[in-house]
């Protein structure tokens, strides 16, 4: 059977209908006669709930539904009987897609931050990161959508160049050079000629300069897309790698230039 989102199957009313939904599981509770699954697979921080009885099941698929795991449930949409959630769906086949032992670091309680931050792998499955992922992805979709409306070029500046684009930060430096033992000129000065671009390279700080090139043939562009600073600041206010958004337009005076600001804010 087709699998259907939870997204989808949160908004069904046909109650009867023959469903299969996969994801992971977010919270497992019960007693002896039947046991509650709260599943998730990211197609919205809403889960779905799985009910399911004890008696039509076996052991070992019982025991290897715990919080982290992978399944893939057979079911039947229901009218729910809690006050969190519609429908629901009552399982008829569960498929374990993949196991997850009890070592598992989101268990259902409270994460600090520094907590999640140790383990970064699975951080976006929890609540908070899930939404400000879902906010980011919103946001960067109307910013590209503003500026596709006013007529403006999706420009990608490289990553990798040699301008330090006006001094506008310390760069990371990009090399393929033997750090242990780099080639040398006859003054004593790294031979950067021997470099896999035959030059001194970085990482990018900005995508300005290639930006107002492109403006000069393209009339307006933006940039949008990742930049790195390598000044050793542990502030809120300093990021190692962000994302920038740069427009640059030919013909644009000061009064042009605030009221395009104005208005994409």
């Amino acid at each position: 059977m087709e699998r259907t989102k939870v997204k989808d199957l949160l908004r069904r009313e046909d109650y009867g209908a023959d469903v299969t939904v996969k994801g992971w599981v977010r919270t497992k509770r019960g007693s002896k006669a039947v046991n509650f699954v709260a599943l998730n697979d990211g197609s919205t921080i809403k889960n779905i709930q799985i009910v399911v009885d004890v008696d039509k099941f076996d052991e070992a698929t019982l025991k290897d539904i715990t919080t982290g795991a992978c399944l893939s449930v057979d079911g039947v949409i229901v009218k729910s009987q809690g006050a969190e959630q519609s429908v629901e769906i009552q399982a008829k086949a569960i498929e374990i897609l993949g196991r997850c032992g009890e070592d598992y670091p989101l268990q259902k309680k409270g994460h600090s931050m520094e907590f999640l931050r140790e383990h970064a792998n699975i951080r976006m499955r929890t609540n908070t990161f899930g939404a400000v992922f879902r906010i980011r992805h919103n946001m960067a979709i109307a910013i590209h959508t503003f500026f596709h409306e006013h007529g403006f070029v999706y420009w990608n500046s490289p990553l990798i160049t040699a301008s330090d684009c006006e001094g506008a930060g310390q760069m990371f430096q990009v090399t393929t050079l033997d750090l242990k033992n780099p080639p040398k000129t006859k003054e004593g000065d790294i031979d950067y000629s021997q470099d896999f671009f035959g030059a001194q390279t970085s990482l990018t700080v900005s995508g300005q300069l290639e930006g107002e090139l492109a403006a000069t043939a393209l009339g307006a562009i933006y940039t949008f897309g990742p930049t790195f600073r390598a000044e050793n600041s542990n502030t809120p206010r300093h990021l190692a790698e962000f994302w920038m958004i740069e427009p640059e337009m030919a013909f644009y005076d000061l009064k042009d230039l605030m009221d395009l600001e104005e208005e994409f804010i």
